[in-house]
């Protein structure tokens, strides 16, 4: 089950956290200077070492890219490349992807820890049997200098609609940025905040252990969280009913809609979340999180090449079931 199948600690506010590992094997040249030849005995040196721990080789496609298990970039790659997943499937090793490899665990929920657990563990296994490019100075040697040190970037998945709404998350995100951490929209760099979804991460791994941008991460996701929640409380008592208004038509629109955009969708998934965090709405947030990823335009289309209207149509049938 992915990191949207499982309860997770504080899914009010929070629905993921991620550690991502960067590394590349030595002796072989980064990209785009990799040729195939080299790709592919990284790829078969890579599943050598995790093979005896359980890890399968999985199809690389747009959908887990929707879903957060890949980046865009390995879902876009022409070259050699490969995905290898563990049992529990929240570990995810990209192989050829900017780095050789890009190790990632992702939990569902405020779970950092666990995450920074699951990529080490892969990691110590990968080394057990390859050795990876690493200087005593600089730390493991990766594509983009921005990853040089612990190559390691922490992030967390948070549902921030009251500090939206109220204008307060740019003030925030100012604050954020002077204390080392990017805030992005849920698709990574570059992506519209839709759903009112933000990515916190660490800016900077040089210079820092991994239990230390493990321990600053917390702490500003924390700091996030009460702002967020005091301002969903102060939001309730200033304008309740207006509050509960938009939430419930948002609700109606869900269940009666007859086509349904993604933007669309993502702007009542995040009042209907909005709604079952106060209590207003009775559902669980995970189980809202797993509709929401089974209604992206991949997910929908399930191989099959549907019209925009057809996906519209589908997606309008499928999150009624809120």
């Amino acid at each position: 089950m992915y990191w949207f199948d499982k309860i997770g600690k504080d899914t009010d506010v929070f629905l993921s956290s991620r550690v991502r590992l960067a590394r590349n094997l030595k002796d072989y040249p980064f990209e785009p200077a990799l040729c195939e030849t080299a790709a592919k005995e990284i790829i078969e040196k890579v599943r050598g070492a995790l093979s005896e721990y359980g890890y399968e080789e999985e199809a690389v496609t747009p959908a887990l890219s929707e879903k957060r298990i890949i980046s865009r970039e390995l879902a876009a790659k022409k070259a050699p490349h490969a995905l290898l997943i563990n049992k529990s499937e929240d570990t995810y090793v990209m192989v050829c992807e900017e780095d050789h490899l890009r190790i990632q665990c992702v939990k569902a929920g405020f779970d950092l820890r666990g995450a920074l657990e699951g990529a080490v563990s892969c990691d110590e296994r990968i080394d057990e049997k390859c050795t990876v490019a690493f200087d005593e100075r600089l730390g493991y040697l990766t594509h983009c200098p921005t990853n040089l040190g612990t190559g390691m970037r922490a992030s967390v998945m948070m549902h921030l609609p009251a500090l939206s709404v109220t204008g307060r998350l740019k003030g925030l995100e100012n604050q954020l940025i002077k204390l080392g951490f990017t805030v992005r929209g849920c698709e990574g760099e570059g992506s519209e905040a839709l759903g009112d979804l933000y990515q916190i991460s660490n800016s900077a791994s040089l210079g820092l252990t991994e239990e230390e941008i493990i321990e600053k991460l917390e702490s500003c996701a924390k700091s996030v969280a009460e702002a967020e929640r005091d301002m969903r409380q102060r939001l309730m008592r200033e304008k309740g009913d207006a509050l509960r208004d938009k939430i419930m038509r948002s609700l109606g629109v869900a269940k009666y809609a007859h086509l349904l955009t993604t933007k669309e969708m993502y702007s009542l998934y995040s009042d209907i979340r909005l709604g079952i965090s106060l209590g207003i709405i009775e559902k669980d947030a995970a189980e809202l999180d797993r509709l929401l990823m089974s209604c992206l335009p991949y997910s929908l289309s399930e191989g099959k090449d549907l019209s925009p209207r057809e996906r519209d149509k589908k997606r309008a049938e499928w999150f009624a079931k809120v």
